[in-house]
Formats: C-alpha cells, structure tokens, sequence
C-alpha cells in the first residue's frame, strides 16, 4: 500500500534551517502533486506549500522566499528545504499526495523553533 514517511524535523533555533524529507513506497510518484502541510497546537491544519504534477509550485505568502522544495526522484522523495526559521513555523509537518477522496498523507514530523 501506499505510505508516505516525513523525517527530519527537530528542535532549532530561531534563524535556523531544517530540510525535511517525504519518502513515498508502494507507487511511483515522481510525477504526483503533492504538498506539505502543518499543524501547530490549537490550529487547523494549514498549507505549506503545493507542487503540481508539472512541478509548478504555490507556497503559502508568509513561507515565500524561506522554504523550498524538490524532488530526488531515485530515491522517491520530496523535501522542503525550510530556512530563516521562526517560532511560528512550529508545527507538525505533514505531506500529502491527493487521491481523490483518499488523499495519502504521512505521520508527520515535529518542527520545533526555539531558543
């Protein structure tokens, strides 16, 4: 089945950098829209950043110019290269591949930004 892995969170300063990474197994995905999301306590969940099937990318405003993504498609994954980092970007991240009404979405991954 289809399962996707978030890694690489942890506990970082404020102006810090993180890059996470979503491993995707049982398809190929290397082609797939997707996107990473997180959720902060008391939040609803929220949009990070999407990439379309074409690799056309929509950040949320206040992560432009911060975060990034790509792709290693030999290893099936997906980062978000997050850097300039501030206590707001607290949240569990998560990454999503949509499926119709089955969206696969991984664990998540807590990102802590803190002195």
């Amino acid at each position: 089945q289809v399962q996707l892995v978030e890694s690489g969170g942890g506990l970082v300063q404020p102006g810090g950098s993180l890059r996470l990474a979503c491993a995707a197994s049982g398809g190929t995905f290397s082609r797939s829209a997707m996107g990473w999301y997180r959720q902060a306590p008391g939040k609803e969940r929220e949009l990070v950043v999407s990439i379309s099937k074409f690799g056309v990318t929509n950040y949320a405003d206040s992560e432009k110019g911060r975060f990034t993504v790509s792709r290693d498609n030999a290893k099936n994954t997906v980062y978000l290269h997050m850097n300039n980092l501030k206590p707001e970007d607290t949240a569990v991240y998560y990454c999503k591949i949509p499926n119709g009404p089955q969206d696969y979405w991984g664990q998540g991954t807590q990102v802590t930004v803190s002195t």
